[in-house]
This record gives C-alpha cells, structure tokens and sequence, in this order.
C-alpha cells in the first residue's frame, strides 16, 4: 500500500511540472488521464480490480468504461464519410428495355462536344482523378448533363498492361464508378449513366513505357442524346 501511495505523488509532481510547459487544451487532457489512473489506483486501495485478458470473441467485447468514452457528434460522424468510396445505387432502368437505350447505341461524343467529355486518367493502382484540370472537366460535364436532361452516358474503365485479366478488370470497373459516383455528387441523375469495365483489353497505346501505361489507365465517354 505505502508504494502505492509514493506512485501517486510522484506522478502528481510530474503532472504538475509538465503542465507548465504545455497549453491549457493539452493540460487538460493530462489531467483527465491522470485522474484516470488515480481512479484505479485507489480502487486498487480498496480492493477493487480490473480484469485484463484476451478476448476469444466478439460477444466478449463490452467497451470502454463510461468514465473513458468519449461518444462522437453528429458533426464527426457526417465528416467521417466525406469522399468515402461507399458505391452509389445502380441505374433503375436496363440498358435496351422500358426506354432506356441499349450499349451499342451509344456513341463518341460529336466534335463540339470532345473537348468536354475528354478521357480522364489516372494513377497506378488508384481509381481516382487527381489532374485538377480533368477534375474541372468532369464539373463542367455534370453541368452540361444537368441542363440537357435527354442525355444518356456511359463511362469506360480501362487500366493499362500490367497485373492479371481479373485484377485490371476490377481496377477499370473502380475507375468508371468514381467518374460516376463524382458526377451524381455533382447533381446528375444516377439513372442516366451507366458503367463498363474494359480491364487491359483495349489499349490506346501499344508501347511498354510509363507514358504508354499513362495513357491506357483512363475513363473514357460515349452518350446518347434523344
């Protein structure tokens, strides 16, 4: 009990002495885990333990004391899902039954319009368009496809040479849905565009430089006007 009790006053000393050399925000934090310990400690006094051991499953699992938990806000809860990859819904309608075009309608935007649905690329091994200047493009598509409400599009995932059949065809298909997912947060109705996933079938480039591979890892776009 006498250690015990030497414990608390030392670490009650170096509390004191490192609050002096930290902010007010910080100090605080110390004083609570301290008073934590503390806690414990003199529950310890009196006979009081804490069971620390393995768990063998989740039902086991009960939480941390009541004293520790600190319950997240309705504020970090919606932060938390900020540019989550979560998948949108698919298309209520099929491609070629009830009114909705079929694939092989659609075709590559005319010349007045190539300039705005140009093909976006990105990294090795991402799904995600960071060029700022293909990132404005896709803005300005979802604006164009906001105010012309007959237009249908699809978006091409492709991936470059590299890595198995499978793994590129799941690769290309993440691709196409993130120009999706990007352009419904941007207000375009998600029942009017539709994804494909090409994997490394279709190349645009037949070289085995990095420059090549740039150019194959890409989304590209076909529509289809009423």
């Amino acid at each position: 009990m006498v250690w015990v009790v030497r414990v608390l006053c030392v670490g009650v000393v170096l509390l004191l002495n490192t609050a002096c050399m930290r902010n007010s925000s910080e100090t605080w934090e110390d004083w609570k885990t301290a008073g934590s310990y503390l806690g414990r400690s003199l529950d310890a006094l009196c006979g009081k333990s804490y069971e620390s051991r393995m768990l063998t499953s989740d039902e086991e699992f009960i939480g941390p004391y009541d004293a520790e938990f600190i319950p997240l806000n309705h504020g970090d809860l919606k932060n938390a899902f900020v540019g989550s990859d979560a998948p949108l819904p698919q298309p209520k309608g099929i491609p070629g039954q009830k009114g909705v075009p079929a694939l092989v309608d659609f075709y590559m935007p005319p010349d007045t319009l190539q300039s705005l649905f140009h093909p976006v690329h990105f990294d090795t091994d991402d799904h995600t368009v960071r060029d700022r200047v293909e990132l404005q493009m896709l803005v300005e598509m979802a604006e164009y496809l906001k105010k012309n409400g007959s237009t249908y599009l699809v978006v091409d995932g492709h991936a470059d040479q590299r890595a198995s059949a499978s793994y590129n065809m799941a690769l290309a298909m993440r691709r196409a849905n993130y120009v999706r997912s990007f352009l419904v947060k941007n207000g375009v109705d998600q029942n009017r565009i539709f994804t494909v996933s090409h994997g490394k079938e279709r190349p645009v480039a037949q070289g085995n430089t990095p420059s090549d591979w740039k150019l194959n890892r890409r989304s590209e776009f076909k529509i289809y006007q009423r």
